[in-house]
């Protein structure tokens, strides 16, 4: 299979009973999750994005505890942290409001165009049952785990962190990337401008990106080097009137050119001019027309998936 060079997802114990599941190398589809060990249960952050992905995650969480999975945190509805949700069979789904309503308006798979060929398996889509609004409080054992709403579009409209104080490890999900480009496509550069800010008022000192190598604050730096490199481009852009595709081909990444995806920064400047024109954080957008512009930014074949 295509992904057989890639060095197989490993897990991290990140604090006594808290660990981070890493999937290398962290881009389309490859994303990282948690999990909590208590007592007897286990509270889980995200599923992942095919069947055997997922089984592996979940035997992953075996070889830690025998303890069922009571609780599984969606941080956000791509379907790279929510196709595997189905599996989680003896868990209730936890997510924030705008989170449920955009898993149930998704499906599985049909993205051969984009992403060519991927085995998703026998999945169907389940959205968080439990949904909240700013915050909300969870106990696993003796662990407080507090899930954050971040509070504008960001990555999403639906953004969550989970929040361990007494470990001080921050699941920061897809608000933070590490050697991966970020993608804000569905979000709000602005918000996620924020959204880092409000990050940074956790005094973490283990920080859990939603792909890449587990970090410190110092990922929240790379990223928030990144946002304003994007905010630079497309403020340029906007006042050249210059379209997202033809910005972006006519932009040198720089230090970014190394991190893997880099065809978001077509994404991500749909979204910047969108908001440059007026338009609210979060507002719809034309997410086809965005990924048309990133392949042919790509070469024109289908983005590189090894999910």
């Amino acid at each position: 299979m295509a992904d057989r060079a890639l060095p197989p997802p490993h897990t991290v114990e990140v604090a006594e009973s808290v660990f981070a599941y890493v999937q290398p190398d962290g881009s389309w589809w490859l994303n990282n999750t948690g999990f909590v060990v208590g007592g007897d249960d286990v509270m889980a952050v995200d599923a992942t994005s095919t069947e055997r992905r997922t089984r592996a995650l979940l035997d992953a969480i075996r070889e830690q505890t025998a303890a069922p999975v009571r609780t599984l945190v969606n941080s956000h509805h791509h379907g790279d942290h929510t196709n595997g949700n189905c599996l989680f069979t003896d868990a209730v789904v936890v997510g924030h409001r705008n989170c449920r309503d955009r898993v149930l308006e998704q499906t599985i798979g049909g993205l051969e165009p984009v992403f060519g060929e991927v085995d998703w398996g026998d999945l169907v889509v389940r959205a968080p049952t439990v949904v909240f609004d700013d915050r909300l409080d969870l106990w696993v054992g003796g662990h407080l785990i507090e899930l954050h709403y971040i509070g504008t579009p960001a990555h999403t409209t639906g953004d969550v962190v989970a929040w361990l104080p007494e470990q001080r490890v921050l699941f920061a999900a897809d608000l933070v990337f590490n050697g991966g480009t970020p993608f804000l496509l569905m979000g709000s550069v602005e918000g996620a401008v924020d959204a880092l800010a409000r990050l940074r008022e956790f005094p973490a000192q283990v920080v859990v990106p939603g792909h890449g190598e587990v970090g410190g604050p110092e990922l929240l730096d790379a990223t928030d080097a990144y946002l304003a490199f994007v905010r630079t481009v497309a403020a340029a852009a906007h006042a050249a009137g210059v379209p997202p595709l033809a910005a972006a081909q006519q932009t040198d990444l720089g230090d970014f050119g190394h991190w893997h995806d880099k065809e978001r920064i077509v994404g991500n400047l749909h979204r910047a001019l969108l908001e440059l024109d007026g338009a609210p954080r979060g507002a719809p957008i034309d997410v086809m027309t965005a990924f048309a512009d990133m392949l042919v930014y790509n070469g024109g074949g289908p983005l590189r998936c090894l999910a």
